[in-house]
């Protein structure tokens, strides 16, 4: 039994590990987001300065493992057993669920996650203890320290409004001030708000990065015999004020003599501030449990009373984090942080809903988004109403945004958003969390990070008319997530626990084996979804400016879509034909991605007009009726699909004979066309177009015959009305598309 036990810690050593790589995946977007989305410097000085500030917050953490050995449940209540089972459960769900995040790229609070899996896994075991001595159930808070599952509820609530509308007002007050073209402003004005900056930054990193580390309670000669931790609440506006004076000064001669950009360096600084605030806070969220697990191990193991009976009333104690234990977990960190693709995917979902101007929205709206959109926008007409027109005139100068080239390539590649946004996001951020600090308020930092960007981008326009109720549904849908989190860590941990208590070290062997392959298989799950983008046969947006330019792009496209429609139409029909419902699938999956990548091209078309030769202008009427005609055969052949497969899921009587041999014969002669008009696209031999709107014809005209004997069985013989609503739609797509085809070649007929 003891060997168990030696096992156990030997587990949990590796799902620390685990867990370091999948939460600092999830929380990297804390604090490389604003310098991502602006970029204000590369890539790399972003991860080398994030790094510095990961590996020193991670050294200086000691202090903050408390909360995973006495922070939500009281150890002496519990055995040694018990608190293994309790870490056991916590470590296996904190994984899977951080890991479930990552793979969808949703951002939540590692925070919230281990304190609901500490006190899910505690509430379950505090039953399982009071159903063994026949006790009643409201003594579990004998167990809980219920007051701290309530400030964290609070902190999420805080978090939300809290950052939301302070980062609102303060990137809007910026804005007015600085507008569009902070770079042209008056030196002191930049040099103002470089001092704000850097003073709210460094005011941060020693209230929130190093006052609640271990060497920050120490006493120092050289400040009166006061901890660090004392004589920053003592002289907190004195520390203030010293700083902006300095830093308003620093940036003054950085602006004047060396011409250096200010913004650039608030960015930087916040950047490394948040990092260090994050592994010095949130390191306990990974290591936390399997060390306190550690140390419960190294003390149980050498009193000699069996583990059941070994009470844990020593965690309540201050025990000191072995250094080279945080040392090797800030290793891990600046790895992760290095060569995690995932971290790059959960970034992503801020910066996009960040975003200046248009973006590939990958959230769709819902009622709430919709009616959130529209209230406000009655009240934005309201004050609008309001507000004198000089006024509306000075604040609209403010907003106006610098002129750039649209073309759509150009346009990926922008910046998400500018210096002044991004060194806002880091301020707000900084000053909200080191003040939470200060009054002791559970803000938690991927919160208060995610909303002040939010609430920054809403202030800064970003969220346009054409964008808002999908940038909307994008923060609801991750403001739900974080509830959820807190619901489904809490509700996974209790039953780990019971498991893991009922089924002992079999059910701990079964619950790693089932975590390992639930993470391999999300991991194999995420690197096919990332390698989907760059197909053979994808298409691509022209960027081409002259018409025939424009002409031969979009004869590419063409003739991929043709390969792709060909297939797809050759599955359906033999999936139908055959009854095979994965055929029937398979080719519906293929269809949907081609849609997808149509209505792309079709949200390309305002940059392609922009950014098209003021001779080649004809060539956007040529271009967006190439999409529509191309839309228009996607259409039909996923229209084929979708009722074929319904047919089948609904277990309908087959096709009869004679319309499987026809079905069969037509689909013969369309795989040759499309074959014929695919080479042609892509060999750009238009001189066989008159030869092919020949061959097409004739199709028709079977496609209308097989039409008519249809009706004349229907007359007479035919007696499944399923069979012939199926047959007729069949024929009646295969008619549009080759009616497609044809418009397709002569548009380019005439162009060529």
């Amino acid at each position: 039994m003891d060997n168990l036990y030696f096992y156990m810690i030997i587990a949990l050593g590796v799902l620390a590990i685990v867990d370091l790589i999948v939460g600092v995946s999830n929380d990297a977007v804390n604090f490389l987001n604003s310098a991502i989305g602006s970029k204000a410097v590369s890539m790399r000085t972003i991860l080398i300065v994030a790094s510095v500030g990961v590996a020193l917050g991670a050294i200086f953490s000691s202090g903050m493992m408390e909360v995973a050995r006495k922070g939500i449940f009281n150890p002496e209540m519990l055995m040694f057993s018990d608190i293994m089972i309790i870490f056991m459960a916590v470590m296996i769900t904190d994984i899977l669920l951080l890991d479930f995040f990552n793979t969808i790229g949703m951002p939540t609070s590692t925070t919230v996650s281990i304190v609901f899996e500490l006190l899910g896994a505690a509430v379950a075991m505090a039953l399982i203890k009071i159903s063994i001595v026949d006790g009643h159930f409201s003594d579990v808070v004998n167990y809980i320290n219920t007051s701290k599952a309530t400030e964290i509820i609070v902190g999420i609530l805080l978090s939300v409004v809290i950052a939301f509308t302070v980062g609102m007002l303060v990137q809007y007050v910026a804005r007015l001030l600085l507008s569009f073209n902070f770079e042209k402003k008056a030196t002191w004005i930049g040099a103002l708000f470089g001092g704000i900056g850097l003073t709210s930054i460094i005011y941060f990193i020693l209230l929130k990065g190093i006052k609640d580390t271990g060497f920050a309670a120490e006493n120092y000669d050289f400040l009166g015999g006061m901890t660090i931790s004392h004589f920053l609440e003592k002289f907190a506006m004195l520390i203030i004020l010293l700083n902006l004076a300095f830093w308003f000064a620093i940036s003054y001669i950085l602006m004047s003599f060396f011409k250096v950009n200010v913004y650039k360096i608030i960015i930087l600084a916040g950047t490394f501030g948040l990092a260090l605030a994050f592994a010095g806070n949130d390191l306990v969220n990974f290591i936390g449990v399997p060390i306190a697990a550690y140390q419960s191990y190294e003390v149980w193991s050498v009193s000699g009373i069996p583990a059941t009976e070994f009470g844990m009333g020593f965690l309540a104690d201050k025990v000191p984090t072995p250094t080279i234990l945080l040392f090797l977990s800030g290793i891990v960190m600046v790895l992760t942080l290095w060569f995690s693709k995932k971290a790059r995917y959960v970034t992503q979902t801020e910066i996009n809903l960040s975003r200046e101007g248009s973006s590939k929205e990958r959230f769709q709206p819902n009622f709430l988004s919709r009616s959130l959109v529209k209230s406000t926008k009655a009240v934005s007409k309201y004050f609008l109403i309001k507000t004198p027109k000089p006024v509306l005139d000075v604040i609209e100068k403010q907003f106006e945004k610098p002129a750039f080239e649209f073309n759509s390539d150009k346009t990926q590649n922008l910046p998400a958003f500018d210096y002044i946004r991004a060194s806002v996001n880091l301020m707000v951020a900084s000053v909200l969390i080191a003040v939470a600090t200060s009054y002791k308020l559970p803000l938690s930092t991927t919160y208060v990070t995610f909303m002040v960007a939010m609430g920054s981008s809403l202030s800064d326009r970003a969220w346009g008319s054409e964008s808002a109720v999908y940038r909307v549904a994008g923060v609801l849908n991750v403001i739900g997530g974080w509830f959820f989190t807190a619901f489904i860590a809490f509700v996974s941990a209790a039953l780990m626990a019971y498991l893991i208590y009922s089924g002992g070290n079999t059910m701990i062997i079964v619950l790693l084996v089932i975590a390992a392959i639930l993470i391999f298989r999300n991991s194999m799950l995420y690197l096919k979804k990332s390698r989907q983008i760059p197909e053979e046969d994808s298409l691509s947006s022209t960027q081409e400016s002259s018409f025939q330019g424009v002409v031969e792009e979009t004869g590419k496209n063409i003739s991929k879509v043709f390969k792709r429609v060909n297939k797809i139409e050759e599955n359906t029909i033999d999936g139908l034909i055959n009854q095979d419902i994965k055929t029937l699938e398979k080719a519906k999956k293929t269809v949907g991605k081609l849609e997808v990548e149509i209505e792309d091209l079709q949200n390309n078309i305002f940059y392609f007009i922009k950014n098209l030769q003021e001779s080649s202008v004809n060539a956007s009427t040529f271009y967006i009726n190439v999409i529509g005609e191309l839309q228009d055969i996607t259409q039909s052949v996923g229209f084929i699909n979708k009722i074929s497969h319904k047919h089948i899921k609904n277990h309908h009587s087959s096709l009869k004979k004679n319309q499987a041999k026809e079905l069969i014969d037509i689909q013969k002669k369309l795989e040759v066309i499309f074959s014929e008009v695919e080479d042609l696209f892509n060999t750009m031999s238009f001189y066989k177009i008159q030869g092919l709107n020949h061959d097409i014809r004739l199709l028709l005209q079977e496609v209308s015959k097989c039409a008519q004997m249809q009706v004349e069985r229907t007359r007479t013989t035919e007696s499944s009305p399923k069979n012939a609503t199926l047959y007729f739609n069949i024929l009646l797509e295969i008619e549009d598309m080759l009616k497609s085809t044809m418009n397709l070649l002569d548009l380019n007929s005439q162009h060529n």
